[in-house]
């Protein structure tokens, strides 16, 4: 796991970014006009929602699948169906009840509603130009009778959603593109949704050196700085080492509800 070469690289570095602009001469022009564009973006939006939601429309004008990390139709489908079949062979259902954070256009959306028993399936994102592609995608695979709920959101309080509702919450790219704020935002308010049983799946980018951004984009985060933000809002978090097979770039965690503490010991902290 730990050879990745994302896990002890700075990308912030003067060194790092000459050695891979020499490397990679040919992304050069198009890391610029992300910089430039990004600058931008981040000069009118000074709030990380309200920016990434910029990042979102002008990705999804050029190429909605493209926007949510996957530029092949290929690709798009692969990574899809990754994330679809890692979920049912951790207990997914078709009578599970799915909260899908950054559905994004349906890329894995489109299989767990598919799969799922009609209306068990929930999808919010920040972006309303990505739902408008995750309709169109509903719409091409003729799942309209699954009657999914596709929601616009501003944030993560998830102050909108039945307690104690959902057997599986999923968030798939989301946390690498989020500043810790965001992060604890969703950590302090997943625990009320997660039906009894349930967990959260997270992905991230991950660092064993300095926690780092590169554009404002994208976010480098340490596997224990997550677990110690998740024990702070009373919930159990682990490292899915079994997700490290499966040859993606993120690294995966579940968060499950803390256990509570045994009777005798809650005695003796009175």
């Amino acid at each position: 796991m730990a050879t990745r070469k994302n896990l002890v690289v700075d990308r912030t570095g003067l060194g790092h970014k000459v050695r891979y602009a020499l490397a990679h001469p040919q992304r050069v022009p198009g890391h610029l006009r992300r910089a430039g564009r990004d600058r931008w973006l981040a000069f009118k939006h000074h709030d990380h929602v309200s920016y990434y939601r910029a990042v979102m429309a002008s990705d999804t004008r050029r190429d909605p699948r493209a926007a949510v990390g996957s530029p092949t139709y290929g690709q798009w489908l692969a990574l899809g169906r990754l994330q679809f079949d890692y979920l049912r062979e951790h207990g997914l259902t078709p009578g599970s009840r799915v909260l899908d954070i950054g559905c994004g256009n349906l890329r894995a959306g489109w299989h767990l509603i598919s799969y799922l028993e009609p209306g068990h399936y929930y999808g919010i994102d920040i972006s309303p130009d990505i739902l408008i592609a995750a309709k169109r995608t509903l719409t091409e695979h003729g799942l309209q009778a699954k009657l999914p709920h596709l929601t616009l959101t501003q944030d993560l309080t998830l102050d909108f959603l039945p307690e104690h509702h959902f057997d599986v919450v999923h968030a798939h790219s989301v946390f690498s593109h989020s500043p810790l704020t965001v992060i604890d935002e969703c950590l302090a308010h997943v625990g009320r949704v997660l039906a009894p049983g349930g967990f959260f799946d997270f992905t991230f980018d991950r660092t064993t050196a300095t926690e780092h951004q590169v554009l404002r984009e994208d976010f480098y985060y340490r596997t224990e700085t997550l677990v110690s933000l998740a024990a702070r809002h009373g919930l159990h978090a682990r490292f899915m080492d079994d997700w490290e097979l499966r040859g993606h770039a993120q690294s995966k965690i579940r968060v499950t509800a803390a256990a509570p503490a045994p009777a005798h010991d809650a005695a003796a902290h009175r």
